[in-house]
């Protein structure tokens, strides 16, 4: 792998495999069906061609496309990210948060403001197999480290005919992506398929009764409360509701928060620390749904591997049917 001149060496163990792993020839997958009863999701039916397996929502298999999504507020509001299967709340350098949508069962006519991919990013979206990316550039060894990888990556530096400056907004924080030249660059991209997450209509037995959870970054905090009326998590970014370009408040009916380790990115900002966030691990997630917290145990052993997400009790916890929001949070 190619480093800049100014980067640390790499460190040695299991991120190095998994990242040799994630540039390696893309290895045909297998998919296992569970036959076990509906009525509990450990046993749940894989994805059948007609639901979402990030959503869980009717939908047929289709290319997946991920946008690397501007977080600060001169970015806000967004355009389309309500209609992502899957939103992701990353931690950035400077303590700020950055966002990726993940779409599948929906194509836009545009997203954005698009920005800059990061080094974590190659070994989190192989859990999609052969996805498209949508990202406005990256440090040359990161960019390389992806145009390497399995994934379609796809800038506006090396096609930039899929993108477009909204003159309205101010730069850089004004370019946004039309999905469907992206993915007429990326003709082999994988179809949505199973991840690990499991859906079930009915919340399991316990957890605990939660109005508002926060997740704070250095510079960046992001909330959800949980709206009876809407029958969903409303998001805001620094204390400011999530709103879409459209007037729509952001917001899913799953929030994950995820608790992983943010070690130094191999490759480094000129002034500011960037984290590595590990997705290839095991560790705490509280799941939220329906008004509730639960404390689950999430896990994934590859970068090609499913990320599952097991209660107490050993069964899988089914998230509630809708966009799914997936927060890192540091572990402490």
């Amino acid at each position: 792998m190619n480093r800049s001149s100014n980067s640390p060496a790499p460190r040695a163990g299991r991120r190095t495999k998994r990242l040799l792993t994630a540039l390696a020839v893309l290895a045909p997958l297998v998919a296992v069906t569970a036959v076990q009863s509906t009525a509990q999701a450990e046993d749940a039916p894989r994805a059948k061609e007609d639901t979402s397996p990030f959503t869980g929502l009717p939908a047929e298999p289709a290319p997946v496309m991920a946008v690397k999504v501007d977080n600060v507020k001169a970015a806000r509001p967004h355009t389309a990210l309500e209609e992502a299967d899957i939103v992701f709340v990353e931690k950035v350098e400077g303590g700020l948060s950055r966002l990726i949508g993940v779409y599948a069962s929906q194509q836009p006519e545009q997203i954005g403001p698009v920005r800059s991919a990061r080094e974590y990013n190659v070994e989190q979206l192989r859990m999609f197999d052969r996805p498209a990316l949508a990202y406005s550039g990256a440090q040359k060894g990161v960019d390389d480290l992806i145009q390497k990888s399995p994934i379609y990556g796809l800038s506006n530096d090396n096609f930039p005919e899929a993108y477009f400056r909204d003159e309205s907004r101010e730069a850089p924080h004004n370019l946004f992506v039309h999905p469907d030249k992206i993915l007429a660059g990326a003709p082999e991209a994988s179809k949505s398929s199973d991840i690990g997450f499991r859906f079930g209509d009915e919340a399991p037995e316990g957890g605990e009764p939660m109005e508002e959870r926060t997740v704070k970054y250095p510079a960046a905090e992001t909330t959800f409360n949980w709206s009876k009326e809407e029958d969903r998590w409303l998001a805001s970014f620094d204390g400011e509701p999530a709103m879409s370009t459209d007037g729509e408040q952001l917001g899913g009916k799953t929030i994950v928060v995820q608790e992983a380790d943010m070690p130094p990115s191999d490759f480094q900002d000129p002034t500011n620390t960037t984290p590595y966030i590990e997705t290839v691990d095991k560790g705490v997630a509280t799941v939220l749904r329906d008004g509730k917290a639960y404390k689950t145990t999430w896990e994934r052993t590859s970068a090609e591997g499913d990320t599952t997400y097991t209660l107490p009790n050993g069964e899988r916890m089914p998230f509630d049917r809708g966009q799914v929001w997936v927060v890192y949070e540091e572990r402490k």
